[in-house]
């Protein structure tokens, strides 16, 4: 078997193929970052084994388009994280950087973590879908931000006297009044783009409600067990959907946690045993397990409980939220296995039911 690391660029990818019982390079190769280069890449790779990984570096865009090409052609790739592809650079004895170097570096990485330990690719098109729809309203609602804290500072420029409750720049209310407020005033710099501030404020906030409907109903087909976890709403369902990619990738719960950054790390020594905390992993799945976490501890019973528990036994209240985003971890797991159980149970029924064709006198079916 080999493993064929790739150093992705946007104009070019460099390939350097490993054995991965020696650790011997078996060759390179240097291809145009499209279609036809991802083919001349994929036939280079076929030719040198039967058995292969493609091992590339996590630079999701500049390097997705490869990844959804060797996975629609069947090819198994795992998915190296910048870091470790530097570490693996700073250990070879071969010194300098250059693509293929960076290649050779990768590929090791990959077999000296295991490529059973790293990320696969999985193609999942709805997951993808409902990633670029959070990722695009998540833009919209950090530029609203950043608008709302200018037209505050310019309504305080015009009038100090004005008193304006945090959050009111949110609110259709509020934004009706200032439009009002500031169409009586002076037609003045100021007073200009206070106008358009609020004018694209308002645009973004309804185009923001109008992707946060989209996700929902996405949400709703696709995991709906997950909506069924107690403090879990639609955009935290869907950033986890978004993140994890498909549920398969999973071998367990642990594997999900670890993912997420919400698994303790041992961090034990002679006599004393402790876990400390894991600050890596996926942050944005991190967040969305403390949102749910957060909003159980406010609602839910149950986690009200378990947090009062390990309060009890000397934990911070930080620490016990740490605690339930570990057992939220598997109840997500569990979450997403049920709905594409379910999925796969409604699939075969749909193809049971396909009416049986009946042969037509004359004719053969075949």
């Amino acid at each position: 078997m080999i493993v064929i690391g790739t150093d992705t660029h946007k104009a070019t990818h460099t390939c350097g193929a490993v054995d991965a019982r020696t650790g011997q390079l078996c060759g390179e190769k240097t291809a145009r970052a499209r279609q036809p280069g991802f083919r001349e890449l994929l036939d280079w790779g076929r030719g040198l084994a039967d058995e292969r990984i493609w091992a590339i570096e996590d630079c999701r865009h500049v390097s997705g388009s490869f990844e959804r090409f060797l996975v629609a052609q069947g090819e198994r790739v795992v998915r190296v994280p910048p870091k470790l592809m530097g570490q693996s650079r700073k250990g070879e004895r071969a010194r300098g950087k250059s693509d293929p170097i960076d290649a050779l570096a990768i590929a090791r990485a990959a077999l000296r973590e295991g490529p059973e330990t790293l990320p696969a690719a999985h193609l999942d098109e709805r997951a993808l879908e409902i990633k670029l729809l959070c990722d695009h309203r998540e833009d919209l609602v950090r530029t609203r931000s950043e608008e709302q804290q200018r037209l505050r500072w310019h309504l305080h420029d015009l009038w100090p006297e004005l008193e304006l409750p945090a959050g009111c720049l949110g609110r259709a209310v509020w934004l009706e009044r200032i439009a009002r407020k500031l169409a009586r005033a002076e037609q003045g710099a100021r007073v200009r783009v206070g106008r358009d501030l609020v004018r694209s404020i308002r645009e973004r906030s309804r185009r923001a409600a109008e992707l946060e409907r989209e996700i929902a109903a996405l949400v709703e087909t696709q995991a709906p067990d997950l909506l069924a976890l107690p403090g879990c709403g639609a955009l935290s369902a869907a950033r986890i959907l978004a993140e994890t990619a498909g549920v398969e990738r999973f071998a367990s719960d642990a594997k999900l946690a670890r993912l997420a950054g919400v698994a303790p790390i041992p961090a034990s020594s002679g006599n004393r045993r402790r876990h400390r905390l894991d600050r890596k992993g996926n942050r944005q799945l991190n967040c969305a397990l403390h949102r749910i976490a957060v909003t159980q501890g406010r609602v839910h019973e149950p986690a009200r409980a378990f947090l009062a528990r390990k309060q009890a036994e000397g934990k911070s209240r930080i620490e016990a939220l740490r605690c339930l985003k570990r057992h939220l971890a598997r109840a997500v797991w569990q979450a997403l296995r049920a709905s594409r159980d379910r999925e796969s149970i409604n699939s075969l029924s749909l193809i049971d039911e396909v009416p049986k064709l009946r042969p037509v006198e004359g004719l053969a079916l075949t």
